[in-house]
This record gives C-alpha cells, sequence and structure tokens, in this order.
C-alpha cells in the first residue's frame, strides 16, 4: 500500500518554514529527514513521529497511537499516528511539534 499523498502534502506545507527537510521513499512511506535525521513519514493512513524514548510511554496512551514495529521489533520513541486521528489542526500540530523538538536533540549533541 502507498503513503498518503494528502498526508505527504499536510506535513510538506508544515515544514514550510523549517530549514535542512529532505525527503526520501522509504517501505513504502515517505520520510521527512530534518537535519540528516529522520524526523517523520507519511505512511498508508498513518503518520510516524520521532519523538524519543523518554515521551513513548505516554505518547502510546493517545487514541490511534501505537509503537512502532519492524522485523518483529519494538522501536521505542517511534510512533505511529492513524490518519483519522490527524484531522484535527491542533492534534496534528502536537504530533509535529514533538518530533520538530526531539530532532533539535539529536542534531545539538
Amino acid at each position: 500500500m502507498a503513503y498518503s499523498e494528502a498526508l505527504a502534502q499536510k506535513i510538506r506545507k508544515s515544514l514550510d518554514h523549517v530549514a535542512n527537510v529532505e525527503e526520501k521513499k522509504i517501505f513504502g512511506s515517505l520520510a521527512f529527514i530534518v537535519n540528516g535525521k529522520m524526523c517523520l513519514t507519511a505512511g498508508p493512513e498513518r503518520m510516524m513521529c520521532r519523538i524519543g524514548p523518554k515521551m513513548h510511554e505516554e505518547a502510546v496512551k493517545n487514541e490511534g497511537c501505537t509503537t512502532v514495529m519492524m522485523g518483529g521489533r519494538n522501536y521505542l520513541g517511534y510512533i505511529h499516528i492513524q490518519e483519522k486521528y490527524l484531522q484535527k489542526e491542533e492534534d496534528f500540530a502536537q504530533w509535529l511539534s514533538l518530533a520538530l523538538e526531539f530532532n533539535k536533540k539529536l542534531t545539538s549533541s
């Protein structure tokens, strides 16, 4: 299944003000790489946010959120949010903000 073009466009538009953003197709998703670090992806009916392990446990308590799992392994700090839970602008903006804040911590080290 291909990634959601509508979600990709929403992410792209929201990152207009951010410097050093690159897009790459990866694992059937479109990854948004900020300052050389994967930050967000638009996937099939979901968005992946890299928010860091410290926020993970609280984040997955939200409706529509799950831990990213690949190859039978859970990736703490990476969460999927179902697209239908991103329809409200404030919900989408919250996840985008969390991912960008964590990204700043990665690039400053």
